[in-house]
């Protein structure tokens, strides 16, 4: 009997798609490393990928910077809002979980997953 073993990117992708079945509004979810590489993605189509992994990981490094500014701690998530929608950051050990929900998202809900999936890729990454 053998038993298969997962890579870390197919532990990655099942969590992605984990999240996106327990929360299908979202508009997207990426997994990039904390350098800007994106590693697994579940985004709309026509979303550059590339390009959401580089700004989300420079956004989570600005926000790092502005949290040791202002002495506030560590750095666990931050978010960006619009009209139309929000997108959320969150540290994922040495990766960046983003994940882009409409206006009208259930915030709570949205954190407890995405809190908890941000914790399992810090122990996969």
């Amino acid at each position: 009997m053998t038993t298969a073993v997962l890579s870390k990117q197919d532990m990655l992708r099942d969590i992605v798609s984990y999240l996106r079945s327990a929360l299908p509004e979202l508009r997207g979810v990426l997994v990039a490393t904390s350098d800007g590489l994106p590693i697994v993605q579940a985004m709309t189509e026509g979303t550059d990928a590339n390009r959401v992994a580089a700004m989300a990981a420079t956004a989570v490094g600005l926000g790092k910077r502005i949290n040791d500014t202002l002495a506030s701690g560590t750095l666990t998530e931050m978010s960006v809002s619009g009209q139309d929608g929000q997108v959320f950051l969150y540290v994922a050990g040495k990766g960046v979980l983003a994940v882009v929900a409409p206006a009208n998202m259930n915030l709570g809900l949205l954190h407890m997953e995405a809190r908890d999936v941000a914790r399992s890729i810090a122990n996969v990454l």
